[in-house]
This record gives structure tokens, sequence and C-alpha cells, in this order.
């Protein structure tokens, strides 16, 4: 089974975690120093915010399976999809051992596909995904978005 994963940058950790508990009606799954983690059910979601190193905001989205079955299936979907493709294979990341990829959609957007092994006692480090880090790591160039407007 999937679950949907989205990552906010945020300017005040604490307040933050404050208005999403209120939001999603429950604390943390996970709750560091810089870190807080939401496991949703109901949506099903895996909802991060961090604070921001530069901008706040949307981070990056992701997709989240249960299995290591799944894991390469979803691989296959994210080269498919023909935008930049990076394997990131095992590693620490947000207080977890994961396998991981990325690939960025045709407006920049960065999109994690992974499976969460097992929760760590250490941050880790994910890749740096600076645009312009992201461009010479992936196997593709994409262009980079102008602003984060939007409507729904």
């Amino acid at each position: 089974m999937k679950r949907l994963h989205v990552s906010f940058a945020v300017a005040d950790l604490e307040k933050s975690i404050s208005f999403y508990s209120a939001m999603f009606g429950q604390e943390p799954t996970t709750k560091r120093e810089d870190y807080a983690k939401w496991m949703l059910d109901d949506p099903r979601v895996n909802f991060v915010v961090e604070p921001a190193q530069s901008e706040t905001g949307f981070n990056h989205a992701g997709i989240q399976v249960e299995s290591e079955d799944e894991l390469e299936p979803l691989f296959e979907q994210f080269k498919q999809a023909e935008g930049p493709y990076l394997p990131e294979g095992v590693t620490t990341c947000c207080y977890h051992k994961s396998e991981k990829s990325w690939t960025t959609d045709p407006d920049g957007v960065m999109w994690e596909a992974f499976h969460t092994k097992h929760q760590t006692e250490e941050r880790g480090t994910g890749p740096d995904l600076r645009p312009e880090a992201v461009a010479t790591e992936l196997v593709r160039e994409t262009p980079v978005p102008t602003h984060k407007g939007g409507c729904c």
C-alpha cells in the first residue's frame, strides 16, 4: 500500500508543530528538535515539517511504500515519467533508514519514492536538493520553477 509524503520547510518549528497537531487532531508520530512527522491514516499521508534552510513553504512530495516488494515497481514508474531520475539507494535521512530515488516533474517539483526500513537516532543527510545541485546530479536537466504560487 502506498502513502503520500509531503514535506514543508517552516520558519518556526514549534509553532508549526502546534498548528499541524491541532489541524490533524494528533501529535507528531516522530518529534525531534529539528524535525516532526505525522503518519496519518485518514488521509493516508506522511507529513513532515522541518526548519527552513532558506525559503519557507513546500519542500518536496513523495510516495512511500510499505514493503520492499513495492519499491522497484515504483522506481520503474518514476523512470517511465521521463523526468530526471536520481537513484539514491539506502541512506539515513530525517531520522530514518530508507531506500529511495528521486525525480523532478516538468515544473521542477521534486518527488521522492521510498521505503522506510527503520527509525534511527541520527538525522543523517539527504541529497542536495537545491535546484543548481539537482540539475547536475539528475540524469536529465529540468526547468526550475520561478515562483511558488498556485490555487486549488
